[in-house]
């Protein structure tokens, strides 16, 4: 399976395979003609009330990662054929949080690879 994480601000490539924005609003100051989306997933996005309490700090990691995961068993029917072309070809989650290694891409990307 192969599943890629880039934020919406660097330069799309070839290689990126089939780019799907995971974020709920659109990266401030990013053309939709430069970002080259192929799907925008907005839907599978955090609550607002989820990303609110983690970028306040009201909510550590881990309990954001409890919580969204928790989200997105909502959502499995509708992932699955996600995790299915990501077992055919490269899948790139674009997201816009400054935060490389902890945001709600990272934890999407855990929950694809469970799926079957």
């Amino acid at each position: 399976m192969s599943i890629e994480l880039k934020r919406a601000y660097e330069s799309p490539h070839n290689k990126d395979g089939y780019r799907v924005l995971v974020d709920g609003i659109w990266p401030r100051g990013v053309s939709k003609e430069d970002a080259k989306i192929n799907e925008w997933r907005k839907e599978i996005a955090p609550s607002s009330e989820l990303r609110k309490a983690f970028h306040t700090d009201s909510l550590d990691w881990n309990g954001f990662r409890r919580r969204y995961l928790k989200e997105l068993t909502s959502y499995r029917e509708t992932l699955r054929d996600l995790a299915q072309r990501a077992r055919k070809e490269r899948v790139t989650l674009v997201f816009a949080s400054k935060e490389e290694r902890r945001n709600n891409a990272e934890v999407l990307r855990q929950y694809l690879r469970m799926l079957k």
